[in-house]
């Protein structure tokens, strides 16, 4: 292993938070080094991973941002990863200035690190995993993961979060039925956010509902009220996922967690020859034939791809 990328892992290990942004950044956009620190990275248990994740307008970096402050309160040690919608001019994360969490900026027990979706479907980046695990590595009681909220797509971070916390807000409350399919499968805990709000009983009835249908005998999804601008049910929040975390420790669900994660980078090295560009360029000649078959088309390019690579 490179002797600088041995000092910035070591840096990063010792709560260095420069180094941690240069070890993202390396990892982020593969740039020279990323491959050696990934293989130095060490597995540990110490950070667990918190998905909040929900439609626009949830609330949900509000809902992050009281939890920050409860935790800082309790001297726990916390990374934000926030994915934003990308720009399309450049793919940088339109949400970066994070506003709400600009408090925390100077706390040395508090990272914060806004990254860019690039188009990526499940409402994550395409490195969330890597960069996710180069976290882990600083040291912190609990990693949040802030999705962009893009709906039933979003399931992805069920793969990645040790635990998902789906936040609602009462004028969701006619689409639970609708959406319980995609997005409501994969909660651990239920948030009815800004619950000061009309409707809001009414959203909550029906996730307890949804939260029994699914129930086994000793455990049933919490639902949690909280309007996360005054801090209100943020501390049954907290205590909620605490709890979540705790069943989850056991050796099964791990296996499925690491297997899931597993999976993605997988798919992520076999992707890694494919350009979209270049598909694009190859289809806009293809077209023009009168036999164009796009499965035809695609079983050729693999072939051929595979032959190249």
């Amino acid at each position: 292993m490179q002797g600088n990328i041995k000092e910035l892992l070591f840096a990063i290990q010792n709560g260095d938070q420069r180094a941690l942004a240069r070890g993202i950044t390396i990892v982020e956009n593969e740039l020279n080094g990323y491959e050696e620190l990934l293989l130095a990275l060490k597995h540990t248990e110490q950070s667990k991973i918190i998905g909040i994740t929900g439609p626009p307008g949830a609330g949900k970096s509000t809902l992050v941002n009281s939890l920050l402050t409860h935790w800082d309160r309790k001297g726990k040690k916390v990374a934000v990863i926030a994915v934003d919608p990308s720009s399309p001019f450049n793919y940088g994360a339109l949400l970066g200035d994070r506003i709400r969490m600009s408090n925390f900026y100077n706390n040395p027990n508090v990272y914060i690190r806004s990254m860019a979706s690039r188009g990526a479907l499940g409402g994550l980046n395409a490195k969330i995993i890597e960069v996710s695990d180069v976290v882990k590595n600083g040291g912190f009681d609990y990693i949040l993961v802030e999705t962009v909220g893009v709906g039933q797509s979003e399931v992805e971070i069920a793969g990645l979060a040790d635990t998902t916390v789906v936040a609602l807000v009462p004028e969701a409350g006619d689409e639970v039925q609708t959406i319980k399919a995609g997005i409501m499968e994969i909660a651990d805990i239920f948030v009815v956010n800004k619950a000061d709000r009309e409707e809001a009983d009414r959203l909550y009835r029906n996730l307890k509902i949804l939260a029994h249908e699914k129930a086994s005998d000793e455990y049933e999804i919490p639902v949690v009220k909280t309007i996360a601008t005054k801090s209100s049910g943020i501390e049954e929040l907290a205590e909620s996922i605490d709890k979540d975390l705790l069943k989850k420790s056991n050796t099964t669900k791990r296996v499925q967690l690491l297997t899931e994660k597993c999976w993605q980078l997988i798919e992520a090295e076999k992707m890694r020859n494919y350009s979209k560009k270049q598909i694009s360029q190859a289809i806009s000649t293809a077209i023009t034939s009168p036999n164009f078959n796009l499965y035809s088309f695609t079983k050729d390019y693999l072939t051929k791809t595979n032959l190249i690579t």
